[in-house]
């Protein structure tokens, strides 16, 4: 029985230093592996117009629209990307799928000629206006929709974490607490007065817990989720923004300009089925003053 004293010892010195090393982990929080972690992804049309100037400064001028418009769609290049652990990111298939959408919302439009939907490439970090410019004179466009997005996720551990005691010491399974926000917004700006139409944004934001075995996973999930959300808000508020345009652009004429290209024979105003309204009522109130006389 003496002989087997120095065995039990041994293990018992070993499960207490398990024990205590796996107390350490958890209550300290090893970079990496414990304590909070964070991702973070955005674009920036001030960034992408305005490299320069911290606050830039918009000189106001009354815009010149020319009908029909030939409107471009394109995202404005990443200033900021991704960092720390989580794996996450706007997908160019994402992207590409949420031009589409923009550019549906214009294709409705009668006083829209054709829509352009510009690659990454034909934009540059910083570019500016010099760079919108040049894709009016490559691409003929009029009228330009920048989409940008920013996204930040964060991963922290909480008081929920679950220790499970094993014969070779303790595994913790810390709880993650989960949040994703993103903010997106598409803005409209008309190239040649380089002034904004109008502006459509959209957000959102996912909470979550889960394992920190399946956080990347469930992380990746959350910031596709959000990114959705907030995208179909933005092209929710994109087609009210392009309702009360026209009818800005209506009722106050000081604000936009409206002329036509030679061989344009549409409406006058944004609205060629307004036009035609008024012209029907006005038509109809002529033939019962007619009736009347007789």
């Amino acid at each position: 029985m003496n002989s087997t004293q120095p065995a039990h010892r041994s293990v018992h010195r070993l499960f207490t230093a398990v024990i205590a090393a796996s107390l350490v982990l958890s209550l300290t929080g090893c970079a990496g592996f414990w304590g909070q972690r964070r991702h973070h992804e955005a674009s920036s049309v001030v960034q992408f117009l305005y490299p320069d100037k911290a606050l830039p400064f918009v000189q106001p001028e009354i815009p010149t629209l020319r009908l029909p418009l030939r409107v471009g769609v394109a995202f404005v290049p990443a200033g900021t990307r991704g960092f720390g652990p989580i794996e996450a990111g706007f997908t160019e298939q994402q992207k590409t799928e949420l031009m589409r959408q923009v550019a549906g919302q214009f294709k409705a439009l009668p006083f829209v000629q054709s829509i352009e939907i510009i690659p990454a490439t034909y934009l540059r970090p910083g570019g500016g206006f010099e760079n919108l410019d040049q894709l009016r004179a490559m691409l003929g466009i009029d009228v330009i929709a920048l989409i940008a997005y920013d996204q930040a996720q964060t991963s922290t551990d909480t008081e929920a974490s679950l220790a499970y005691w094993t014969i070779v010491g303790a595994y913790v399974v810390p709880a993650q607490s989960q949040a994703t926000h993103t903010l997106m917004e598409a803005v409209v700006y008309d190239i040649s007065s380089r002034s904004l139409l109008f502006r459509a944004p959209g957000t959102s934001t996912v909470k979550g817990h889960a394992t920190l075995l399946r956080n990347s996973s469930e992380l990746r999930k959350d910031s596709a989720r959000s990114f959705e959300e907030s995208a179909a808000q933005m092209t929710a508020n994109l087609a009210q923004e392009l309702e009360l345009f026209k009818v800005r652009a209506r009722e106050e004429p000081h604000t936009v300009k409206i002329e036509h290209k030679p061989g344009y024979t549409g409406g006058g105003s944004l609205d060629a089925a307004f036009a035609l309204l008024l012209l029907t009522l006005l038509g109809t109130a002529a033939v019962r003053a007619l009736r009347q006389s007789r």
